[in-house]
């Protein structure tokens, strides 16, 4: 949603994490409760639910200019009862010649102030969370971006905002194959009508774990193979059917996706023994998640093709924890129809799309994409330590940092991850470190200099050699204090 400039007293529509934008109207937050740290937001009170929460400035939209298009795109009961709040208020505020009239901490009749109820933050573990959510509803995905950041009146009936799931609109320009084709970056509302196409997945490690269970709870048929099956025991529990080699997942399934460590791991599941490309007949879909090297699509896309198959790259831009959110953004290029097919797996997996064009490009924005990251992250991780070395507060840098142009989640949760010496890996160290090693070669092929990535590369193989390898990225700060 575009930023917008916003007064305490105007009503807006307010998205909060995967729930769809609801009626709300911007007002004061108790003096006692302070902004999130390093956020552009609002305190937004919610119609119908009687809600509270802060709400960052992008995801909100002035209420007058969008009501038409909300109220076609969201449907539901409580909804409508949100939206006739908003209506009543207008009307009330009108016969009151526009002025509003609140009676929180007004005195009664006699004088006497009547107290207001107290705002409660409620936390993932929180034990009355249940009080949110409608018992005639299906349960909905976890949101923690919800358990964070939703302030509810703790004497008030059970009542919440209904769930979202996306819905990613293709969005196809006449420039060539090779120019940016970019879906709405704004989830529409809307129910999942999951393919009726045979899901096949292959890999099972961070990502991929986490991609299959929102398949599966979206409703897709989906039939999982892991080079180490235990892990699939959990997805079998769920749902998901057992193949036993890549090669019989992929002669039982309509679109087959795999997600492995790097292009070798992706080599070897197509041409190796019972692999993919055994299973491939004219029209089989398959779709490469992992993050290569564009000369590895580009093999791979030939050899699927030659056997009447259809091809596609989607690697994915995110971490385990966004996987798990089904928040991913998903870099597409390849065959087109493929991409169409996918529509109803991207929506569960991630929050946007973007089709690039023919076969590798995806893997080049990618590779860009992950140098960037890596670089940044050392660079973080070389500030910090340099704070340290001459005698500044960690702490102090984070808070400072976070208040200025560079504050970011990331930012935020890798430098308190690093402070706490907490190094549980969303995205393997070695990972980003193959990927700026793929990106500087990408750099050599097209006669461009990365000495940045390079620089950071020479950082993080240091972390490699002090057994880093599968920690998470932020390990990196370890290179700088050994």
């Amino acid at each position: 949603m575009a930023t917008v400039h916003l007064r305490i007293g105007d009503l807006v529509w307010g998205k909060l994490g995967r729930y769809p934008p609801w009626p709300g109207k911007v007002v004061s937050p108790p003096k006692d409760l302070k902004k999130p740290r390093g956020k552009k937001c609002h305190f937004v009170k919610f119609f119908g639910t009687e809600d509270h929460a802060w709400i960052k400035v992008e995801q909100l939209k002035p209420y007058h200019p969008h009501k038409e298009e909300m109220i076609k795109i969201n449907k539901g009961k409580r909804f409508q009862q949100a939206v006739d709040a908003v209506e009543d208020f207008l009307k009330k505020k009108e016969k009151q010649g526009g002025k509003e009239q609140s009676s929180e901490g007004k005195g009664d009749a006699k004088g006497k102030k009547s107290p207001t109820k107290p705002l409660k933050i409620l936390e993932e573990d929180d034990e009355d969370l249940s009080a949110l959510k409608d018992p005639s509803e299906k349960p909905v995905q976890d949101d923690p971006h919800f358990h964070h950041f939703l302030l509810s009146q703790t004497e008030k009936p059970a009542s919440s905002m209904e769930p979202i799931s996306k819905r990613l609109k293709i969005v196809e320009e006449d420039t060539g194959s090779t120019s940016i084709q970019a879906a709405d970056s704004t989830a529409i509302n809307g129910s999942i009508i999951p393919t009726d196409k045979r899901i096949g997945f292959l890999g099972l490690g961070l990502m991929g774990s986490g991609i299959v269970s929102n398949l599966l709870k979206m409703g897709h048929i989906v039939t999982v193979w892991n080079r180490t099956a235990e892990k699939c025991d959990l997805f079998i529990q769920e749902g998901a059917r057992l193949g036993r080699t890549p090669a019989e997942v992929v002669s039982m399934c309509d679109i087959t996706f795999s997600c492995v460590s790097d292009p070798k791991a992706a080599r070897d599941l197509v041409l190796g023994p019972s692999g993919v490309l055994q299973g491939i007949r004219p029209g089989k879909c398959y779709v490469e998640m992992s993050t290569v090297d564009p000369e590895t699509i580009t093999e791979l896309s030939q050899v699927i093709t030659s056997r009447g198959g259809r091809f596609l790259e989607a690697p994915v831009a995110g971490s385990q924890q966004l996987s798990n959110e089904g928040m991913l953004v998903i870099l597409a290029a390849g065959d087109r129809t493929v991409y169409e097919d996918c529509s109803s797996c991207f929506q569960a997996m991630g929050k946007t799309s973007f089709f690039l064009g023919e076969a590798g490009n995806a893997a080049r924005m990618m590779l860009i994409l992950n140098m960037v990251q890596g670089s940044f992250m050392a660079t973080i991780a070389e500030g910090l330590t340099l704070a340290q070395a001459t005698g500044q507060s960690q702490q102090t840098f984070l808070d400072i940092l976070c208040q200025g142009q560079m504050a970011s989640t990331f930012v935020d949760q890798k430098c308190q991850n690093i402070l706490q010496g907490n190094f549980k890996p969303d995205y393997y160290l070695k990972h980003i470190q193959k990927d700026l090693r793929l990106a500087i070669s990408m750099g050599d092929t097209a006669n461009h200099p990365t000495p940045m990535a390079a620089a950071a590369n020479e950082v993080y193989k240091r972390a490699k050699a002090l057994d880093q390898s599968d920690n998470d990225m932020s390990a990196v700060y370890r290179a700088y204090i050994h």
